[in-house]
């Protein structure tokens, strides 16, 4: 694997190794102590209340962190107890998570908007001995279950932490008295449910979590203290967490908090907080590329030719060079206009983005990084870094990280296993499941069908359980057929899975569940929507082989339930629409 020189980031941990950093790998603790001795007075978390922007540097955040982490010992917590986290992205969010473990605790994310009674019903599966969250989750919780609420050591509001954390004299002997942690002990457990709804509780260590953080710096090296992250996505989720919270802790860079998905909030938080990373799902890419194409096009039919000749030109000089001569250009007359104009870097995760969106950003001058991962890998396990960049690849392994496929097909398609420092040690009280997580080398069995090219890149397929075997006995992979409709403002989501045409015959044929946005087709009479996706499956069977053409459509009333990261939850779905 080619690198960029011949140090590699964790090469600084000899240099603290025995008086901050005790093992091979930091704790999430240690993580933090790194960048406060080496970026004291930068700023480390930030948000917008208003016109006003509140930040801490990193002394100051590392002091509230140990602040909190003495309330908690004061409280009770003990090495190993478990504390739920529950709240919308914010400062106190990160503290909180930070002072956890800071307690010799484990953290226990939760997605704030899950409903109370599953929150509770998973806190006390995983043993949770305190609660910090959002003051009115709180008291849903305490409303669900007064009973298993009352038998905790506590609970505190985050957004009331500057008041929760302040220390009186007698608490000065806990902050001083904090456990140690190692890199072994379990630092969090995280519930996936993924697509199926069966929630699991993926055990992390803080080998596991902080060595992915090292393993991805790696690859991107573009990135410093200087920068500016952008937290939009849930923190609850390992996606979020490590590439944009953790990894703006390790390189010294301020992480600036969001408040959602409102398209006017986050352009204004883009522009007002200089970001120079950001981070998103495919469809926000998709929906954010569609806003921009609009503007383009309200230019005027020849200045949209224009751009759109340009934009070839860019693209091809990218994928050629690696460098985007038209970007200032393109800066300063469309990206500057959609808080773009200081972005160095678009990270996109969570599912495949569709090629054509990353040709269109590379055509605008901005850089892209796809990468694949899972909870289970902590979670980043490739990366498809901007100066070797296969658009349909999801990347190359990260370094330590030993991938490989297993059972393949005549095509050299089969299931992808890893083995690294940042796969978790199985799923929490469930040795079933742990068990079945692992093959008989103990490789890492991650659901996921590609393949690896000659060059060591990863091409996904798709998910092994979603495939679907046609009468001819082909394989078809739902979800590469639906990435083909990522950017037909007319469909909010889609589902390719098979139906039984034949009653008689074993075989499987294609079907499409699509939910048609309802802003797009407001209004628009039913016959007329469903004639206007039966013409974009036309199109996009065109560019599909005879066994993978969708035969059916089912037309759904009501959104499809999605995971926090919008994926949607197929075993959710209905046995048929309309």
């Amino acid at each position: 694997m080619a690198v960029l020189s011949d140090r590699h980031p964790w090469d600084e941990l000899d240099e603290y190794r025995g008086f901050i950093v005790k093992g091979k790998w930091p704790t999430l603790p240690e993580l933090f102590r790194l960048s406060e001795k080496q970026y004291p007075d930068k700023i480390s978390f930030s948000v917008f209340h208003g016109k006003e922007k509140l930040s801490w540097t990193f002394s100051e955040a590392y002091s509230v962190i140990r602040h909190e982490a003495a309330y908690l010992s004061r409280m009770g917590i003990r090495k190993g107890d478990k504390v739920l986290l529950m709240g919308k992205n914010s400062p106190d969010w990160a503290f909180a998570y930070f002072a956890i473990p800071e307690a010799g605790g484990v953290a226990v994310p939760m997605d704030c908007q899950m409903k109370a009674g599953k929150c509770v019903r998973l806190a006390a599966f995983a043993d949770v001995r305190f609660v910090i969250a959002d003051p009115g989750l709180l008291q849903q919780m305490k409303n669900e279950d007064e009973a298993w609420f009352s038998s905790l050591l506590g609970a505190a509001s985050l957004e009331d932490s500057s008041i929760w954390m302040r220390l009186s004299e007698a608490d000065d002997a806990f902050a001083d008295d904090l456990p140690e942690v190692s890199e072994d002990d379990t630092a969090a457990i995280l519930f996936t449910s993924g697509t199926t709804g069966n929630e699991k509780g993926v055990v992390l260590t803080h080998a596991n979590i902080t060595s992915d953080v090292y393993m991805t710096v790696n690859e991107v090296r573009m990135l410093d203290c200087r920068d500016v992250t952008y937290a939009l996505l849930p923190l609850h989720h390992s996606y979020c967490c490590t590439a944009v919270l953790l990894e703006a802790v390790r390189i010294g860079a301020e992480c600036l908090f969001g408040h959602g998905f409102a398209v006017s909030r986050m352009l204004d938080d883009l522009k007002r907080g200089g970001v120079t990373v950001f981070m998103g799902i495919p469809l926000l890419y998709n929906k954010l590329l569609a806003g921009i194409t609009a503007k383009i096009r309200e230019k005027g039919k020849a200045a949209y030719a224009v751009i759109r000749s340009m934009m070839e030109i860019n693209s091809i000089a990218h994928k050629i060079t690696g460098r985007s001569p038209l970007r200032r250009f393109f800066q300063r007359v469309i990206t500057s206009k959609a808080g773009l104009d200081k972005v160095r870097l678009l990270i996109s995760g969570a599912g495949p983005l569709s090629p054509k969106v990353v040709w269109a950003f590379h055509g605008l001058g901005l850089e892209f990084i796809q990468g694949y991962g899972l909870t289970e890998a902590s979670p980043i396990v490739t990366l498809n870094p901007p100066e070797r960049f296969k658009t349909a690849s999801v990347g190359h392994p990260l370094a330590f990280i030993d991938l490989i496929i297993g059972g393949k097909d005549q095509d050299g398609i089969g299931e992808i296993r890893i083995k690294g420092p940042n796969v978790c040690r199985g799923y929490y009280k469930d040795e079933a499941n742990t068990k079945a997580l692992f093959d008989e080398n103990g490789y890492m069995r991650t659901g996921d069908l590609g393949y690896v090219d000659s060059d060591g890149y990863v091409f996904l397929k798709g998910r092994a359980k979603n495939i679907i075997v046609t009468e001819g006995g082909k394989n078809v992979f739902p979800e590469e057929i639906e990435d083909m409709f990522q950017l037909y403002p007319e469909i909010s989501q889609i589902l390719v899975r098979g139906f039984q045409k034949n009653p008689d015959v074993p075989g499987e044929a294609v079907e499409a569940c699509i939910y048609p946005d309802p802003d797009v087709m407001k209004g628009v009479p039913e016959p007329e929507v469903r004639k206007r996706l039966e013409s974009i499956i036309s199109s996009v069977n065109r560019n599909l082989e005879s066994f993978q053409k969708i035969e059916r459509l089912t037309i759904l009333s009501t959104p499809m339930e999605e995971t926090t990261t919008r994926k949607i939850k197929r075993g959710k779905v209905a046995a048929s629409g309309t």
